[in-house]
């Protein structure tokens, strides 16, 4: 049998005013609770949503369409011939710089990113002074920084805007430029020693001792 709870006959009926009272007070608080969500929503969400970031000062240099001036001297065929051995070999996009046109040579030359870092194929051989004072003109100091860099011996010439590192122990010279703007300019470099191996035959001729294995 089911317990039927009834009220109590002097059970006082609530009073119309009350009520009345108790349901503005309920229409009326909730709004001000949406209103207080609202604004504490609007502080914690970005004033503009849809603005996006400020790209860092290390995000890269937009590219130039106009092509990186450089020269062409003009090579033998032997030279020729593995300059466009090393040119087939080089990447479209270093590190995330994309390639870029050159202005001469481009089965010698090539570029990359802005400020461009350039190889230059076939350029003068360096060879060592015979002496600690100097020796014959154009010589390589012979306390010169050589880095031995994945299988390739690299002459490092601190410029004061620009880096060049050009290859020691290969029957054909590569050069590399890079721009001071970068950051451990002696590992851009060494991006080009794996198609350097590749393609240039190494050579012991004039090549500094530090660099002999």
């Amino acid at each position: 049998m089911v317990d039927v709870e009834t009220p109590p006959a002097n059970a006082k009926k609530p009073d119309p005013a009350t009520r009345s009272a108790a349901l503005w007070a309920t229409l009326v608080a909730v709004p001000v609770a949406v209103i207080v969500g609202l604004v504490a929503f609007w502080q914690i969400t970005p004033e503009d949503a849809g603005t996006q970031a400020t790209p860092s000062a290390s995000a890269p240099a937009a590219v130039p369409s106009t092509p990186v001036r450089m020269a062409a001297p003009k090579l033998d065929e032997r030279t020729t011939q593995v300059c466009l051995a090393v040119t087939s070999q080089l990447p479209t996009e270093l590190r995330g710089l994309a390639g870029r046109k050159v202005t001469a040579g481009p089965e010698q030359n090539a570029a990359w990113g802005e400020p461009p870092i350039t190889l230059a194929c076939g350029v003068t051989q360096p060879t060592m002074c015979e002496r600690i004072d100097g020796g014959h003109d154009g010589c390589v100091p012979l306390d010169s920084t050589m880095l031995a860099m994945d299988g390739v011996c690299w002459w490092a010439a601190d410029g004061p805007a620009t880096d060049v590192f050009t290859t020691m122990d290969r029957e054909v010279a590569v050069q590399v430029s890079v721009p001071g703007s970068y950051d451990q300019t002696g590992q851009w470099a060494n991006e080009f020693s794996e198609p350097v191996v590749k393609t240039v035959k190494s050579t012991t001729k004039g090549v500094p001792s530090g660099c002999k294995g």
